[in-house]
């Protein structure tokens, strides 16, 4: 039997990941602008950051938050929630133009009822998504494969980001 290792994982399958800290990651990624790296920021805005989920569905699973640690997009100031819809274009094409992927899913779940994993920090989910990127280990093994490490997946949107920001 081949045997898929990413030990990565093991913090969100046993839920450790929220029990580490009672902290927000996003806004600990936020505050620490001296390691984007280490953090997996891949671009920062004026009101929002761009980060490389730590637990993709995808390579390339990127979250869109706002600085400001708010749950509700109702609440969030308009210019942010505009800043929001703004960067997630940016992250669109910096994706198409760096992945090639064939489609991205787009979307937000706010609160913990709508799925929210951090339900007191709104973010937006830019997965890309390829046709037939779906196969039997997730059915079967409840397993998905990423390609590729994050660290080098965030090298590679932050350039990304940084080109179509310059256009």
């Amino acid at each position: 039997m081949d045997q898929l290792w990413s030990p990565w994982r093991a913090a969100y399958v046993t839920d450790e990941h929220r029990h580490a800290s009672s902290e927000c990651f996003l806004c600990s990624a936020a505050d620490q602008t001296s390691n984007d790296e280490e953090w997996l920021v891949a671009a920062r805005f004026d009101a929002s950051i761009v980060v490389v989920n730590r637990f993709p569905y995808n390579a390339g699973h990127v979250l869109i938050a706002p600085l400001q640690h708010e749950g509700n997009l109702a609440v969030l100031p308009e210019e942010h929630a505009i800043e929001l819809m703004k960067v997630t274009r940016i992250v669109v094409r910096a994706l198409e133009d760096e992945l090639r992927p064939h489609g991205v899913n787009i979307g937000v779940n706010m609160g913990s009822a709508a799925g929210a994993g951090v339900p007191n920090h709104l973010h937006i989910h830019c997965v890309p998504r390829w046709s037939g990127d779906t196969n039997f280990m997730p059915v079967l093994a409840e397993t998905k494969v990423i390609s590729e490490l994050l660290p080098e997946m965030r090298h590679r949107l932050a350039s990304a980001i940084a080109r179509v920001r310059q256009q």
